[in-house]
């Protein structure tokens, strides 16, 4: 065996060891600034209704009863998967006080955007909650062996009372969603599982409700459970709740105030909020500050992400906005969120043409929009057609498609003249 690549000094060579020395840190827990923490009911803000919405749903399966299935809608920052994770973990603990068992899997499916891979994900979460020691391969095998190892004959689902699954995101499953959503259905209906299954499906895109498949639609409560955006009273008390993150005395008055104005702007987004707060402290830190400042804050906003990448978006080239700005109103109001280069062509010539009075040809604006996906603005894929179609490349926005359609256009004048070409033309 060679050296360890990565040695651990001794407690004695760390004792003066400025890392070692957390009361340097003005953190106290930092984890509560974390968007993907889940609190305790106490702390969040502005979602009883929802929460009291979900647990309706949720609360039959802890008492060994069939659970519901329900759609939460919202934009980004809202807190679906904040109140879907908290109250599907309280269910899971009723479960446990009742003697009943309830197994819970969660599928972000941003990262894992086909069939395969989220019924890859559900499987080794079933797996690992239930019989960690059941082997399941982790490549090489399609969606209907993970399935199989679910409620197969002798299928994990066997061994648990209900499972609550959580499809974060749905709709980057694409034309995956409805033969998920189908085989989870089905196969409770069929009683191939053994037990109850609930299905929390999740999506950014409030219009995503009419979209479910008859073959599943039943199968769902009819009213989608919908988020609407923090306003700027809550998002400070968000804050408020979450300051203990930091230590006594180390944020300024006015620090929470001015960081839940900023992330208002942004169509009340706490991740936003938490992102500033959490930035500010990092940047009090690193100016060896014991205090956090209105300064920290602004600072932290200037330099986020997002604002960095509305400094791209404006610094873009008139007619890759132009592109881009087609790519986000497309996004906006049509029931998906990737396009091909030719439905995006053709919402950038009504945008060229208003804005700049010329467009340029199919090629080149597929060049422009290649460039897009280097600093993360856009994400681009060449895919395979159906039978006959051949082949194409197809464009997806990473960013709020309001954002983007503000930071591409320079005047409101302007952005009122495309949106009314755009909304009398067919695209």
């Amino acid at each position: 065996m060679g050296n360890d690549p990565i040695p651990t000094p001794s407690v004695e060579d760390l004792q003066d060891d400025p890392m070692a020395d957390e009361s340097t840190s003005i953190f106290r827990r930092r984890e509560l600034l974390r968007p993907q923490h889940v609190p305790q009911k106490d702390r969040i803000v502005g979602r009883d209704r929802e929460i009291e919405t979900v647990e309706a749903l949720l609360k039959p399966a802890a008492f060994g009863d069939p659970p519901e299935s329900g759609f939460l809608f919202g934009k980004t920052g809202t807190g679906k998967s904040l109140v879907a994770k908290h109250v599907t973990g309280r269910a899971r603990g009723v479960a446990q006080m009742q003697g009943t068992d309830l197994t819970a899997a969660y599928v972000d499916c941003d990262q894992y955007n086909t069939e395969t891979r989220a019924a890859r994900t559900m499987a080794f979460e079933v797996r690992d909650a239930i019989n960690p020691d059941r082997y399941i391969p982790k490549e090489g095998v399609g969606a209907s062996r993970y399935y199989d190892s679910l409620w197969g004959s002798d299928g994990l689902l066997h061994e648990t009372d209900s499972l609550v699954v959580i499809l974060d995101e749905i709709d980057k499953l694409g034309d995956d969603t409805a033969e998920v959503l189908s085989k989870l259905s089905r196969s409770e209906e069929a009683g191939k599982t053994g037990c109850y299954i609930s299905v929390v499906a999740i999506s950014n895109k409030t219009e995503y409700s009419d979209s479910p498949d008859e073959r599943v639609a039943s199968s769902f409560q009819d009213d989608p459970i919908i988020f609407p955006p923090y306003d700027a009273n809550q998002l400070q008390a968000i804050l408020e709740r979450r300051s203990d993150a930091f230590k006594d005395g180390v944020l300024e008055d006015g620090v929470i105030q001015l960081a839940s104005a900023l992330a208002a702007r942004d169509h009340g987004d706490a991740r936003r909020a938490l992102d500033i707060l959490r930035s500010a402290g990092k940047l009090a830190e690193k100016d060896d500050s014991d205090r956090v400042t209105e300064e920290h804050v602004r600072e932290a906003d200037e330099y986020s992400d997002l604002n960095r990448s509305v400094q791209v978006i404006k610094n873009g080239t008139p007619h890759s906005r132009y592109a881009l700005y087609a790519l986000a109103y497309l996004t906006k109001v049509k029931l998906k969120d990737s396009f091909s280069t030719g439905e995006l062509y053709d919402g950038y010539c009504i945008v060229a043409e208003v804005a700049a009075g010329e467009s340029l040809t199919h090629q080149r604006v597929l060049d422009l929009m290649k460039k897009w996906t280097l600093p993360e603005i856009t994400e681009s894929r060449h895919t395979g057609g159906g039978k006959g179609e051949g082949s194409y490349r197809t464009h997806r926005l990473l960013h709020d498609p309001d954002v983007v359609m503000s930071a591409c256009l320079d005047s409101s004048e302007t952005q009122r003249n495309v949106l009314d070409a755009l909304s009398e033309s067919s695209v």
